[in-house]
């Protein structure tokens, strides 16, 4: 397993990274992802471990602390082994307190994560959303005092708009507070907006792409293809889908390529666009998700090799989307932006 540094900071971490998201399986939205519960997930934490993938992402909104609790008693005895990341902002409840990044919801919703994934510090600590309704200082404060206290070795962000990463970094150095290393961020071949601030972003300030997604909620598996019914009990179907609707020629024309790419390598489509990703700038780690030991093992096989930079461009090429301004725009006038290969 090849490892890379996170961001501006020491840690080195896994190129593939296992998320939890299908740990617990409970209300209406998760159960669409999985309901894996504590012996299975036991065995697959078991063989992440064997392929050299240590680090295990969950969420306290994840079947609303579930996950967080199967992911804990699944790492018994293993805690010293693992690099654990969850995350805060998102309703935990019905409460005006009980969402947000302000001191109160955040130093209750760590310590809770603590007490449900019964270790004593979680070593990335990402904020799920921005919280435009908290000041910026206040958050980051408090992640800093978290850090101080033992509690937190790492902060990171999710799902921010370039201003809202670039205002808090600039916070952080403002005051001398620890600085998220890391953005965990919606990337894929079918979704590419991420190329057009964000990733310019952390090439800048040196902020690691944590990614999730990479498969596009299954578009990108192998399951969907052209003149094909979608697979029964599917995800997006069952109302587990995240982000707009995708244009079933957009996406099949990817696919066709993927399907030539993965013929011309023995690898499978969705081993293809992952492998992609971990070709892209600023990528640390890809965070993937498994409902059972086949799905897991075959998303291991993603690493340890390369596609072809021929192989790349087709790749790119037919996922290719316009870009909305300024993005637009500023692509009028290379000579005063980075080229990849300058990344």
């Amino acid at each position: 397993m090849e490892y890379r540094k996170l961001g501006a900071s020491g840690l080195n971490v896994p190129v593939l990274s296992f998320g939890t998201g299908t740990f617990g399986g409970e209300g209406p939205f998760f159960s669409a992802w999985g309901n894996t519960q504590v012996e299975e997930a036991t065995r697959l934490v078991r063989l992440c471990l064997d392929a050299g993938v240590s680090l295990f992402d969950t969420a306290n909104v994840y079947s609303t602390g579930r996950s967080e609790e199967i992911l804990g008693k699944a790492l018994t005895g293993l805690r010293d082994r693992v690099i654990l990341s969850t995350k805060a902002t998102f309703p935990m409840g019905s409460g005006p307190n009980d969402h947000g990044s302000s001191r109160y919801h955040l130093i209750r919703s760590c310590e809770d994560s603590l007490r449900r994934l019964q270790t004593d510090h979680i070593d990335i600590y990402h904020m799920h959303g921005f919280d435009a309704g908290t000041p910026v200082e206040e958050t980051l404060r408090t992640l800093d005092t978290l850090i101080q206290s033992g509690k937190v070795r790492y902060i990171a962000c999710s799902n921010f708009s370039g201003w809202h990463l670039m205002k808090s970094l600039s916070v952080s150095e403002r005051y001398g507070w620890s600085r998220y290393i890391a953005h965990q961020a919606s990337y894929s071949l079918l979704n590419r907006e991420y190329e057009w601030e964000l990733m310019p972003l952390a090439v800048d300030q040196n902020v690691g792409t944590i990614i999730w997604g990479g498969l596009a909620a299954g578009r990108l598996s192998g399951k969907y293809r052209r003149n094909q019914p979608a697979p029964d009990n599917n995800r997006i179907a069952k109302g587990g889908g995240e982000g707009p609707e995708i244009p079933d020629e957009y996406l099949f024309g990817i696919v066709d390529v993927l399907d030539e790419v993965a013929g011309e390598t023995g690898k499978t489509v969705a081993q293809v666009a992952l492998n992609w990703l971990l070709q892209r700038p600023t990528v640390s780690t890809i965070v993937f998700g498994a409902r059972n030991e086949e799905q897991l093992k075959q998303n291991l096989d993603a690493v340890g090799w390369n596609l072809t930079p021929e192989q790349v461009a087709r790749l790119e090429k037919a996922s290719e989307k316009p870009p909305i301004y300024p993005y637009w725009h500023q692509r009028q006038f290379p000579m005063l932006h980075r080229t990849r290969a300058e990344y």
